[in-house]
């Protein structure tokens, strides 16, 4: 797994929005799939991989910080100089081809559905794409947002998405070999119910799914970082830091 980006809320001034490229050996070579495609994304994501090589996308939510660079890949597909490339998968939460297609401006007919296989997520349905299989769990969140288990056979990563504290977020990163987990808070009195994670509850939520390692991740610029990564130690024993772009994280 590659950060790709990792700025919550919206592009930092070192950082794309949440993205994250996972690769596995499939079929003889290397199967590529993007988790989140927030604004700023796609500037780095070219810097790793041709575009062309992605195999497919998954988005945990519809806010533009997890998803707004669809539109410019929906570019990259359609017009190709070497022509229209191939569909690939591309799943999300309800509704989610008519948004891409409207933020694109698009007629919701045909929308993006020419250059993407555009699939939603159903509440603890596996989905197999490639060598990875992804268990959907929703979450809690302004908008339905879902945490993803990421799974190829040789390691599992829980991913958070964005949510606030809540049970089903222990279950999803239950056991799981790294933990991928917003914190976009510090423990205040006055923060926003069930929107974000304080570093503390990051950490709270992996000691009590007894993760092997956990991963801060989401963090606004606005936000003391150092707060965050100690908040987190304080309340998981287990090795945890901060992401950064361009970290490698290998299973």
């Amino acid at each position: 797994m590659t950060v790709v980006g990792c700025a919550g809320s919206y592009p930092s001034a070192d950082s794309a929005a949440s993205c994250y490229l996972f690769e596995a050996p499939y079929e003889g070579g290397t199967y590529r799939l993007v988790v989140d495609l927030g604004n700023g994304a796609l500037t780095p994501l070219q810097q790793l991989v041709d575009l062309r090589d992605v195999d497919a996308i998954v988005i945990s939510h519809l806010h533009p910080d997890h998803y707004m660079d669809i539109c410019g890949t929906y570019v990259y597909r359609k017009y190709h100089p070497e022509g229209p490339l191939a569909r690939i998968p591309l799943w999300g939460p309800a509704g989610c081809a008519d948004r891409f297609a409207d933020a694109y401006d698009l007629p919701h007919d045909p929308g993006m559905h020419e250059e993407f296989a555009i699939h939603e997520w159903a509440d603890h349905e596996i989905v197999t794409l490639g060598p990875f299989t992804i268990l959907p769990r929703e979450l809690v969140h302004p908008v339905e947002a879902y945490g993803l288990r990421i799974s190829d056979g040789s390691g599992t990563v829980a991913y958070s998405g964005d949510t606030g504290p809540t049970q089903a977020l222990v279950e999803l990163a239950a056991g799981a070999d790294l933990f991928l987990c917003e914190a976009s808070f510090v423990d205040r009195p006055n923060n926003p119910p069930e929107l974000h994670l304080t570093g503390s509850d990051a950490g709270e939520a992996a000691a009590a799914a007894e993760v092997g390692r956990l991963l801060l991740t989401h963090v606004p610029s606005w936000t003391d970082h150092d707060a965050v990564a100690a908040e987190a130690k304080a309340t998981f024993d287990g090795p945890s830091e901060l992401v950064e772009p361009g970290g490698v994280y290998v299973l």
